[in-house]
Formats: structure tokens, C-alpha cells, sequence
């Protein structure tokens, strides 16, 4: 069955976050080094992409919890797989390789609970994070017109990671933490332009391919409502509707509760499936997440009585507990009616 007919029947469940998971390790610096960059010039401390490559079996372990606390859908550890955030370390030429190496490990984890329970299948979506450059805003207040990266590098740069997560073997492509649109479109033209150029693909761990299903998820930065690059949840739904997507989304930055304003607008307006992935409440003061599993339920439970999402997880601050609770919540409930779904 394919994922399509899966939401017009229940409510999808996405796993947490990896970085959260990630700090409950307490790595050091040879965790991120491992053999393969033990004479690397700059610290790597902090790149949690490069641990597919170096502690495997870290991200795998990962996975397997969230899996088991009832996700449908993991995402690849590739939020800064791109070569344009991973030149802060000066590791661009493993862009591909990380991306590869990340959808493979979740291919792996994903396969075997499907085997295990094939009445409940599970998918890996390719995570594409926003990188650490904008388009559309100058990151000098004095020289405006300036930008520090050009549509047409960020269209290089997702082409190539869209390569490395769709060889490696994903299910779906996730465009997510959209805060600035003009990235976000130049991630949608790289993997529009790399299944025009793939038509026919042969996956190693997938086999054959054709286009995959595509997710969007933006991001509301603030309480005015707006994207960092300055537009409304309907605006930037608009300014992506040129795709045909499995779902559009929010993510990331703000709380259940302060999301759902804004997931109403969606759920009103999108003309395919949405999503919803929000952080664990709001940051305190040390910058951790403070909600309980139980408390962000509550909170998700108010999508579901109102038939808001058709896909729901967690975002910054949660957990394989969050998750458990979501899914027990998710499970007593319907899907958002769709009434009509793009091809």
C-alpha cells in the first residue's frame, strides 16, 4: 500500500528529535572524529550529520527507539548534510557520502520493524534542512542587496544531497524547517531536476525508483505569524503550491499550542495532506525543552479533535516518550479529510 492511501485511512506518526537523543550521549570530539577524520584540521564537536559516518551505531540505535515507540516515519540524519553547512568544518566533499550513509542506516532500521509487523510499514523520509544561508536576506544590515549564497549554489548543493538520500535508499523527500522560501524552492527545483535526470533509477537498497513523494515543512520564527523571510503561513503555502507535494507543513520554533493558529489556516486552505512536527513547548532560560510527554499530548490531541493533520511528531526537546504518547493519542483518531490530493 502505497503511503498516499495509508493517510486517507490514519494519522502518520513522525519520529522526534535527533538531536535531542544525540545530547543524551554525551559524545566527545573522537565520537565525531572517529578514524576517518582523526587528523581533521577544525573540531567537530557539535556536527551530529557526521555521526552516520563515525558512530553508526549511535544513529541506528536512535531510529530503532523511535520505531519502537510507534513512528511510521524516521528522518535521515542529514538536517545539515548539504555542502553549504558542512563547510563550517570543512568537510564539503563528504556531503554525498553522509547523505548516503544516513538513508541507508535508516533503510536498514525501517526494513527490519517492517518485517516484523508488516500490517504497519514503515518509511524513511530524506530530511533536506534550510542550510545556514538564506536567499532572500542580506546577513549584513549595511550592505542589503548582499547575499551570501546564490539560488543557483543552493540548487547544487540540495541536488547533490537529493542524490546521496535517494540512492541511499528513502521513501519520501523532506523539505523542512523552512524559514526563508527562496531555499526551500531552490531544494524542490534540485530534486524536480534530479528525477527529470534519473527517470529510471536503481537503488541499491531501494530498487527501481521513480519520483519520490515530496514533503514541505515551514517554519513560524515569531508571533507575527511570518517566516523569517517575512511570509504568512498562506503566502508561503502559495509560494510552494507549484509542486505537487504529498504534504504541507509546520515545524520547528514554537509550541503545540502557539502552532495551532497557524495549522488551522492550513488544514483550511491545503489541498493535499498536512503535517505537524512542533518543538516540546517552549525553551526556558538554559535553552532545554521543559514539556512533558504528557503535557505535549494534550496539546497534539487538540489537532486531532479538529481534524487539522494528517502526519504528527515532534520536533526540538522530544523524545522516544514523546512519540510513544503521540502515537497512543494519533491512533484514537481520524485523518484531516482531503478532498483533493495532487498526483
Amino acid at each position: 500500500m502505497s503511503i498516499r492511501e495509508i493517510l486517507k485511512e490514519r494519522i502518520l506518526v513522525l519520529d522526534g528529535a535527533m538531536g535531542t537523543m544525540i545530547q543524551r550521549y554525551q559524545l566527545n570530539e573522537q565520537d565525531f572524529r572517529g578514524e576517518l577524520l582523526k587528523d581533521h584540521p577544525r573540531p567537530l564537536k557539535g556536527n551530529n550529520d557526521l555521526l552516520s559516518i563515525t558512530r553508526p551505531d549511535i544513529i541506528k540505535a536512535i531510529h530503532r527507539q523511535y520505531l519502537e515507540a510507534g513512528a511510521d516515519i524516521i528522518e535521515t540524519n542529514t538536517f545539515s548534510s548539504t555542502r553549504v553547512a558542512q563547510a563550517d568544518y570543512q568537510l564539503e566533499s563528504l556531503a554525498y557520502e553522509l547523505n548516503f550513509q544516513s538513508a541507508k542506516i535508516a533503510r536498514e532500521v525501517a526494513d527490519e520493524f517492517t518485517m516484523d509487523n508488516p500490517a504497519k510499514q514503515r518509511f524513511v523520509a530524506g530530511a533536506l534542512g534550510p542550510t545556514n544561508k538564506t536567499a532572500s536576506i542580506s546577513p549584513n544590515v549595511n550592505d542589503p542587496g548582499y547575499r551570501a549564497i546564490t539560488f543557483d549554489e543552493l540548487v547544487e548543493a540540495y541536488y547533490e544531497q537529493t542524490a546521496g538520500l535517494v540512492e541511499g535508499g528513502v521513501d519520501l523527500l523532506l523539505v523542512e524547517t523552512v524559514f526563508d522560501t527562496l531555499n526551500a524552492k531552490a531544494a524542490l527545483f534540485a530534486i524536480e531536476k534530479y528525477f527529470e535526470e534519473h527517470t529510471t533509477l536503481s537503488s541499491p537498497l531501494r530498487g527501481d525508483v521513480g519520483p519520490l513523494p515530496i514533503m514541505v515543512s515551514g517554519t513560524i520564527t515569531d508571533a507575527s505569524g511570518r517566516t523569517l523571510s517575512g511570509q504568512t503561513t498562506e503566502a508561503f503555502m502559495i509560494s510552494v503550491s507549484h509542486v505537487p507535494l504529498l504534504s504541507i507543513g509546520l515545524n520547528c520554533a514554537l509550541g503545540a499550542n502557539q502552532l495551532r493558529p497557524y495549522l488551522q489556516v492550513m488544514a483550511k486552505e491545503s489541498e493535499t495532506f498536512v503535517s505537524a512536527y512542533p518543538n516540546a513547548g517552549l525553551p526556558n532560560e538554559f535553552g532545554h525543552y521543559d514539556q512533558t510527554p504528557d503535557e505535549m499530548a494534550v496539546q497534539i490531541e487538540a489537532y486531532l479533535k479538529e481534524g487539522l493533520v494528517n502526519i504528527v511528531g515532534g520536533c526540538c526537546g522530544t523524545t522516544p516518550e514523546h512519540i510513544r504518547k503521540i502515537a497512543e493519542v494519533a491512533a484514537r483518531y481520524k485523518p484531516r479529510a482531503v478532498e483533493v490530493i495532487h498526483a
